[in-house]
């Protein structure tokens, strides 16, 4: 079950990275208005405050393993926001990054 809340912390976090820096792209790519900043700032931040979340004893294994879990969130971001389908080689490249935080997450550690 802990595996489960780890995923979602890390789920909602991608999403509001991305949220927060989808905002700045609004307003510097697509010339929409600099307050969509105010709701960019603060995603950020609660990007910031889940990442704490993950039960781990290093920020350097929960930002890592946060890696994978962003590539894939930000392929759901383009599909379900931006309305484009990731391509084969998009979704090959996530789950090979999925494995990857899976391992740094799950691996066994000496002394745990």
């Amino acid at each position: 079950m802990a595996f489960v809340k780890t995923f979602a912390i890390y789920l909602g976090a991608g999403f509001a990275e991305i949220a927060g820096c989808f905002a700045v792209w609004l307003w510097l790519k697509e010339g929409r208005s600099a307050l969509l900043l105010v709701p960019g700032l603060i995603s950020l931040i609660v990007f910031a405050f889940l990442l704490t979340r993950i039960d781990t004893d290093s920020a350097g294994r929960a930002y890592a393993a946060y890696g994978g879990v962003y590539i894939t969130a930000s392929l759901l971001w383009m599909r379900l926001v931006e309305g484009r389908s990731p391509d084969k080689w998009e979704l090959v490249g996530a789950a090979i990054c999925l494995l990857g935080a899976f391992l740094i997450l799950l691996a066994p550690r000496a002394g745990a």
